[in-house]
């Protein structure tokens, strides 16, 4: 992952006063003209493959829900699925919102049955930049969701997918789209050290040099080829991992 400088409370504090107006006006634009695309059309739990069993839930905001891609065979969980199931049997569900931020996901989970999961992918951030949550109460955010998750399905192995590189979201104007960049990277920086001692749980930044490679037509969410290369990366990350109890 890239190492940027820090984006500290003082400096993100001092580029809201002097940035605050145009900011909140790109915000309000782009909210307008961005087109609203769909979630990804298909079921949203099955079983497929052969081999070991592996129980998945991938879980998270529209990223997680397949938006950028027509179904869900081109978003992350068809494409990840279709992967793991050529040496396992994968038993999947998808659990996610467009919209969702941090204390939506926690309230989703909570209403979920307690059950054994073998892996759980999070998808979850890019709406907690845009309600300016403190990277550092983002960071608390995921160790509660994990503290959770743990507690109702004791994972072997927990994946947080990186905050999208938001510094390459075309559907965002200067500096609106610098600004949201720096917060999300800062959001990344933090987590990924946090976890660093936890092995069973890992960040996975899935973003190729070019960030804007693999964008869907709202210049917001991954298309088709982004969900590949994501899903690509968490096929190694789990099947490279160690699942044993």
């Amino acid at each position: 992952m890239n190492k940027e400088p820090s984006f500290g409370y003082w400096e993100r504090y001092l580029y809201l006063i002097a940035l605050g107006p145009i900011l909140w006006l790109q915000g309000k634009y782009v909210r307008r003209v961005t087109p609203k695309l769909p979630d990804a059309a298909g079921p949203r739990e099955g079983a497929s493959g052969h081999g070991p069993l592996l129980r998945l839930l991938i879980a998270g905001d529209s990223a997680a829900a397949g938006v950028g891609a027509a179904s869900q065979d081109e978003a992350l969980c068809g494409q990840l699925v279709q992967r793991l199931s050529q040496r396992c049997t994968v038993h999947w569900q998808l659990k996610a919102v467009t919209g969702l931020d941090s204390p939506g996901l926690e309230a989703m989970l909570t209403s979920l049955d307690a059950q054994p999961i073998d892996v759980v992918v999070l998808s979850i951030g890019v709406n907690d930049v845009t309600n300016l949550i403190a990277p550092t109460r983002w960071v608390q955010w995921q160790e509660r969701l994990v503290t959770l998750i743990r507690s109702q399905h004791q994972p072997k192995l927990i994946v947080h997918s990186a905050v999208p590189p938001m510094h390459g979201f075309t559907a965002l104007p200067q500096p609106l789209r610098w600004f949201m960049g720096r917060w999300a990277l800062e959001m990344n920086l933090r987590l990924s050290k946090s976890i660093r001692d936890d092995d069973r749980r890992f960040f996975q930044w899935p973003i190729p040099a070019d960030v804007s490679v693999g964008l869907a037509t709202d210049g917001f969410h991954p298309g088709p080829l982004g969900y590949e290369a994501w899903a690509h990366g968490l096929n190694d990350l789990i099947v490279g991992g160690d699942l044993e109890p």
